[in-house]
């Protein structure tokens, strides 16, 4: 992995007028770009050492969703849905030029990634899918749902770090205090007043708190349009939002699905752990070889993080 990698600030304009941003990870042109996605509350750092890992032999946009990093936050918060962020994703493809792509999307990304080839035909050329799966866990879902906007802010960053581990328990069980202040650098950032704070808009979750927020897109149906490519789905064996029965499921509908299960961690792996690596990598049996072939479908074995 090449530290520091550089990338350049891509910046686009919503339908509704917000000045969104993307980094954008030079790589060959001739291959599909892999774009990234990521979950509710987390932004285009998450993806920093995997873009590190695949640019420059591969191109590598890794979004900033609206309300998140250096994105404009939502004049409305009811338009932090699916449908927008669909607007938007297809807005920065044209943007940036690129006429097929790889999605790798963790958690919220996951599930956007699945949704895709209904609003972009012809365009997703394969799939990571992180975490998530057309069903979700109602106990996972409730505390997601109940954390977002809370925590912060903070004095110092090993605060920070402390804070998060606490409210996190049992996500990343093996994770020392090194790993958590690099956490807290991915999902917080330095306010104007010099304390630190979570880089989101604490708005995002307002439309899951309204009745039948919830609702909305047949993922099953959605993910059947992936029935053509190759998609990698990772879960990890803690995760209480994707369980071992949904990825199975997957499995069973999409032939060309290979399924991994990341060990000792929670929702969701972050992928830099080893597992999550090597079945992430080019030159392995997953979607970043995109005119190949993956093998018959798994049951998840779990794999060593």
């Amino acid at each position: 992995m090449r530290a520091d990698t550089p990338y350049t600030d891509g910046w686009y304009w919503s339908l509704d007028g917000l000045r969104l941003h993307y980094r954008d990870y030079a790589g060959d042109s001739k291959r599909p770009a892999i774009l990234c996605l990521p979950g509710l509350t987390r932004n285009a750092r998450d993806f920093d050492r995997l873009a590190a890992r695949l640019a420059p032999d591969w191109r590598v946009l890794c979004a900033d969703l609206r309300g998140r990093g250096e994105s404009a936050y939502a004049k409305d918060s009811l338009t932090y849905v699916p449908l927008t962020y669909l607007q938007d994703i297809g807005q920065l493809l044209d943007a940036a030029g690129v006429e097929k792509a790889i999605v790798i999307g963790t958690s919220l990304g996951g599930l956007l990634a699945m949704l895709l080839p209904s609003t972009q035909p012809g365009r997703i050329a394969g799939a990571v899918i992180n975490d998530i799966g057309p069903v979700i866990e109602e106990q996972g879902l409730a505390r997601v749902r109940g954390s977002v906007g809370h925590g912060g802010p903070w004095p110092t960053w090993v605060h920070a770090a402390r804070d998060l581990a606490e409210r996190n328990p049992g996500i990343y069980p093996k994770w020392g205090l090194e790993d958590w202040l690099s956490f807290a650098h991915r999902v917080a950032r330095v306010s104007s007043t010099g304390r630190i704070v979570l880089d989101y808009d604490a708005h995002i979750a307002d439309p899951m708190r309204l009745p039948g927020g919830d609702a909305g897109h047949d993922m099953w149906t959605a993910l059947d349009a992936l029935a053509d490519v190759p998609v990698l789905s990772l879960r990890g064996a803690l995760s209480d939002i994707f369980s071992a029965a949904t990825q199975k499921a997957m499995a069973a509908r999409l032939p060309r699905l290979k399924a991994v299960t990341i060990a000792n961690v929670g929702h969701a792996p972050t992928l830099d752990e080893t597992a999550s690596v090597k079945a992430i990598e080019p030159d392995s049996e997953c979607p970043m070889t995109p005119t190949g072939s993956l093998p018959s479908p798994t049951s998840g074995s779990i794999a060593s993080a």
